[in-house]
């Protein structure tokens, strides 16, 4: 159901990918993935182009949010980012980052209140240009390589099969119920219940 919200934009939640079809349903863009499973359940369309990104506007955890997927492909994701936090005027700890990390497997999460990049160019992307490391962030595992002769890219440029796909979906409903406990200002709640 969606409800149109009012008042100012008082948390960002960013979903990190790249823009071609082409990385449509792959681990990299498991980030977008997960905005659009977010967007989907709370009727809202990010489709606005602004910030370097596509937007929506939503109401979670009975705060307004904007969704966003930047389009400035994954290196570069801090553009989008700090464009809108300058904007807004948002703190780090009002932007969550939801990314892929090849360090869980697939259906894992991870909630962080801050910290490194942990070696996602995205994340360093934002952390760069916004010289913070304060951001939450839902990290979504990916699985390791499944074989130490496969090229880290050409891995996390692999698309998920169908059975992958199904214990996303799963998991994104996990990252949905985080993101509305981190809005509420209930991190540690959230960190204990999936971590």
């Amino acid at each position: 159901m969606f409800r149109k919200p009012t008042g100012p934009v008082e948390y960002i939640i960013v979903g990190l990918g790249n823009p071609d079809k082409k990385y449509e349903q792959t681990r990299h863009n498991c980030g977008w993935l997960a905005l659009d499973y977010i967007a989907d359940k709370c009727g809202c369309k990010v489709n606005k182009i602004k910030f370097k990104s596509f937007v929506g506007e939503t109401e979670i955890g009975g705060k307004k949010v904007m969704l966003m997927k930047p389009t400035t492909y994954m290196n570069n994701s801090g553009q989008a980012v700090t464009e809108a936090m300058s904007f807004y005027k948002l703190p780090p700890e009002k932007v969550i980052v939801i990314f892929d990390d090849i360090s869980l497997d697939v259906g894992k999460m991870r909630i962080r209140q801050k910290g490194s990049d942990g070696g996602q160019k995205g994340m360093r992307s934002i952390i760069y240009l916004s010289g913070s490391d304060e951001f939450p962030r839902i990290k979504i595992g990916i699985g390791a390589k499944p074989n130490p002769n496969w090229e880290l890219a050409a891995w996390v440029l692999s698309k998920f099969t169908q059975e992958e796909l199904k214990t996303l979906s799963q998991m994104f409903e996990n990252a949905y119920d985080a993101v509305e406990l981190i809005v509420q200002e209930k991190i540690d709640r959230a960190m204990n219940l999936f971590n």
